[in-house]
């Protein structure tokens, strides 16, 4: 009987400071070098200076340029994010970039209620996931940061730094508008409305401070028209357009070839499945409840949009981690973790052959499916109450 509920322990290297540390920065360092010194600057990050570059010169920012493989969809704040890196040297500014990001989330993840052994194992098996997001020197590392860190602040019932927090997201990448799903759990809701309003009237005018007024107002409105005119292009099945669409519609759409199949009908039953969990009211000053609630909300960021991308994960898997530290010792705990560590975080890499990943994983948008599955598994477990069968004193020190 011990044997069937063992779980992954492997001594005490998943849980070990220093294989934690390691890891974590050391992959995202080594990507973003690799990547650096194999294809040169360029990519995402040349696209973020453009931001700033073309905020001071009131150009307009969500237009095609010949120089950026991609069209920007940051918000006019994002412009004041980029400013420190804009002027370093391309290589020492990519590389500071990285690790910025990384260490956001790292902080974050570092400030739940959780154990620092199995905070170290969240690191751990999310570094993987950490590193092909740093490849492509994207921003989702910080936004999963802000959104954790909004939930600790309103469960420390400190407000002020929740809101900034969850705003700062969203006039980023509008994702962090998810942690407004956390509002139940502040005991001082009052206060949390009005800071919002406050936080997003500063973050609304800032970018004036490097722009003007008029410039500013029109770029929160072509910034609308990009995101919806976005949304319509990743649906398409085109060839080439599969690293768009990694969510669960995508699976839809991709496996059944059914490119007019609406994301409402995988939305609005996700909506109200997410919206019961408010029903249990009895149970929101419970930690376990709150952090199953915060792997909710991370993975359904990812999985329910058509914006997700193989670097979007990264706000994901953490989620994965966090349920995965928290169950009592099981063995199909053991194997679900694996899946998912096989599927979502290492099926862009090269443990699958190409032909794998070009010809199932990525046209199926295959990375989404154990993210999925595990949203459905929190929300049955909610449902049936098992999260009040986890022991705290085993995970957490609020016990």
């Amino acid at each position: 009987m011990n044997k069937i509920k063992t779980k992954l322990t492997c001594s005490n290297f998943f849980y070990d400071d220093r294989v934690a540390i390691s890891l974590w920065f050391g992959l995202a360092i080594i990507g973003i070098i690799v990547e650096v010194f194999h294809k040169g600057t360029g990519g995402n990050y040349t696209l973020f200076k453009g931001v700033y570059e073309h905020t001071i010169h009131q150009a307009n920012l969500f237009i095609h340029y010949p120089e950026y493989e991609d069209i920007n969809h940051y918000g006019p704040f994002f412009s004041l994010i980029i400013l420190p890196f804009y002027y370093l040297p391309d290589k020492i500014g990519i590389v500071l970039w990285v690790i910025f990001n990384a260490g956001f989330l790292y902080v974050a993840i570092r400030q739940l209620p959780i154990l620092r052994k199995y905070q170290n194992a969240i690191l751990v098996f999310s570094a993987h996931e950490l590193m092909l997001a740093s490849e492509w020197q994207q921003t989702n590392q910080m936004v999963a940061g802000c959104v954790i860190l909004g939930f600790i602040f309103i469960n420390k019932g400190k407000e002020i730094w929740a809101t900034f927090f969850l705003l700062f997201a969203t006039f980023i990448k509008l994702y962090g508008i998810v942690g407004f799903a956390f509002f139940f759990f502040s005991n001082n809701k009052i206060k949390l409305i009005l800071w919002s309003i406050a936080w997003s009237a500063l973050f609304f005018v800032a970018p004036m401070l490097i722009s003007t007024p008029q410039f500013i107002v029109q770029s929160y409105f072509d910034w609308y028209n990009e995101l919806v005119f976005k949304a319509n292009k990743n649906v398409r099945l085109d060839i080439g357009n599969d690293y768009q669409d990694i969510s669960v519609m995508g699976m839809i759409r991709r496996i059944f070839k059914f490119q007019q199949f609406k994301n409402i009908y995988v939305t609005l039953p996700a909506i109200i499945l997410f919206a019961r969990n408010y029903f249990e009211w009895k149970h929101f000053a419970d930690i376990r409840f709150k952090l199953y609630l915060l792997c909710l909300v991370l993975l359904m960021t990812v999985v329910f949009t058509t914006s997700a991308e193989s670097p979007t994960y990264i706000i994901a898997f953490p989620a994965v981690c966090i349920w995965f530290v928290m169950q009592p010792p099981a063995k199909w705990v053991n194997y679900f973790l694996v899946f998912a560590l096989l599927l979502t975080s290492f099926s862009y890499s090269d443990i699958f052959t190409p032909y794998v990943r070009e010809h199932l994983v990525r046209p199926y948008s295959l990375k989404a499916l154990p993210c999925f599955i595990m949203w459905c598994i929190i929300t049955y477990q909610i449902y049936k109450k098992q999260f009040l069968k986890i022991d705290l004193s085993r995970f957490t020190s609020l016990a």
